[in-house]
């Protein structure tokens, strides 16, 4: 099969796809990772003529494991590296007992990371050592920040960067070149275990290519406080002359909470941004233009306009909107990479200038099917409002799956649904995947939860909790032979493989 090209024209075509995060594959080491079970996925997608497999951020997550709240815009989760392929390499020997399946520790697979990077450097040929110095030198502009980073965190018991001694907190340059020297066996290991985990990364994504598959990532808008990014760079972010934020992120009260939402996220200081031509933003962008063929743009709002709360408020209710340059950001984004294929997230109450700044850069924005049958014939998530430009799903991360939430529905409200689908010999979720896939989206991408026909016990996320999230997992028996029939049947009936 020839590889997709990777153009603008990727999002015009009719296509179907899969969310899932490589957490959710099947594992026997506590989550899912880039080895055989990544490849077997890819595998069923071609089968099925599906040729998006969509999945979270890829990022480096804390403690609570969000992959939207990272220690690195760039870095990799080391939680994603396969074992075996470290063993294949021949830089792994004697491993029994020493693996740490406990999933979400913050130095998960550390001990086997250490022993293969001393396999790698007495075993590994010319050309793989040469390898690993081409991506530190290419990478250089974010690894070096992020493993001292790193390397501190450990040092200062994990706590938050503003928290270290002042000549860290502030990056004297002294301070930081000896800290490099100090620290320097604990640093070439982390900027090893980013190689690892690219080179694991870019095999897989190879191996989609030369199955048809385009592999479609997630950009959250806003980076976490306690990240390498604001560290090394707190010139970019709304914070004071200590390094505390001034102003955190989130959203105003609305009908769902009375109090909005407060994520705690800094603020852009885009001002500053605009003076250095979103230098910032523009190395963001390479690295997961590096990762993927199809970006999202998580809260594309926040372009346009976005809710400041002052710092030291614990409610959103006080905070204001605050324009951006997303204009002039999307601009310079397009002008430096061409018009490389965006999504933007545009759920939620969006406004009209919101929109004119999506369409004028000709970006496809969501629908969600759960959305869709509250109000009247004019809700925006009705399937005879679309136009081809946009994302249908039944569902997303953020939601319950399509038959937890259709249990949790009043009859007549089961009603609604069932009159809009019309006759169907289908049950949920499969009636209503079949009303993504016969839309007129081009593209159409479904929760490999729906797929399953699994209940809310499964879900991914649930949006203002931090307990049981981002821990599901599935396995292939849950994958009969009438699910992959049925799938692969609606693929080629409303023309969405490949």
């Amino acid at each position: 099969m020839a590889k997709p090209e990777i153009t603008e024209n990727v999002l015009q075509k009719r296509r179907a796809g899969i969310l899932l995060h490589i957490t959710s594959l099947p594992s026997n080491y506590g989550n899912g990772d880039l080895g055989a079970e990544a490849y077997h996925f890819i595998d069923f997608l071609q089968s099925t003529g599906i040729t998006v497999w969509q999945t979270l951020p890829l990022g480096y997550p804390h403690e609570d494991l969000s992959p939207y709240q990272c220690l690195s815009a760039h870095a990799g989760n080391p939680a994603l590296i396969n074992i075996d392929w470290l063993e294949k390499k021949g830089w792994l020997k004697n491993i029994e007992n020493c693996y740490d399946c406990q999933y979400g520790t913050r130095y998960l697979k550390n001990c086997l990371i250490s022993k293969a990077y001393s396999g790698f450097q007495e075993k590994a040929p010319e050309a793989e050592k040469n390898a690993y110095s081409r991506f530190c030198q290419e990478h250089a502009f974010w690894l070096d920040d992020f493993v001292l980073f790193l390397a501190l965190k450990k040092v200062y018991g994990d706590k938050t960067w503003n928290e270290w001694p002042a000549c860290f907190r502030d990056r004297d340059e002294q301070a930081i070149l000896k800290a490099h020297r100090e620290l320097s066996s604990f640093i070439e290991i982390a900027k090893f275990e980013q190689f690892v985990f690219f080179s694991q990364w870019h095999e897989l994504k190879d191996y989609a290519h030369q199955h048809g598959v385009l592999m479609f990532g997630d950009i959250p808008i806003f980076v976490a406080y306690d990240s390498a990014d604001v560290w090394a760079h707190p010139e970019v972010f709304k914070l004071d002359s200590d390094g505390k934020m001034t102003v955190v992120a989130g959203v105003p009260p609305d009908y769902f909470s009375a109090t909005g939402q407060h994520w705690g996220n800094p603020h852009y200081n885009w001002q500053k941004l605009e003076e250095t031509g979103f230098k910032w933003w523009l190395n963001r962008m390479r690295t997961q233009i590096d990762l993927f063929d199809i970006i999202r743009i998580d809260h594309f709002r926040g372009l346009e306009a976005a809710w400041e709360i002052p710092a030291e408020d614990d409610t959103a209710i006080n905070g204001r909107w605050v324009n951006a340059p997303g204009d002039a950001l999307l601009t310079t984004i397009f002008d430096t990479f061409g018009h490389i294929p965006l999504v933007a997230e545009d759920l939620g109450i969006i406004t009209d200038e919101v929109e004119v700044l999506r369409d004028k850069f000709n970006l496809p924005g969501m629908k969600v099917l759960q959305f869709a049958f509250g109000g009247g014939a004019d809700n925006p998530y009705l399937p005879h409002n679309y136009h081809p430009n946009c994302v249908v799903y039944t569902g997303t991360h953020d939601n319950d799956t399509t038959v937890g939430w259709f249990s949790k529905l009043s009859e007549q409200e089961k009603h609604v649904i069932q009159e809009y689908l019309g006759d169907t010999s289908e049950s949920i979720p499969y009636a209503l995947i079949q009303t993504a896939f016969a839309s007129v989206a081009n593209m159409a991408v479904i929760p490999m939860q729906d797929v399953l026909v699994l209940n809310s016990d499964h879900r991914m996320n649930t949006p203002g909790t931090i307990e049981g999230n981002w821990i599901w997992r599935f396995s292939w028996n849950q994958l009969n032979e009438l699910k992959v029939k049925k799938l692969t049947h609606l693929v080629e009936l409303f023309d969405r493989g490949n």
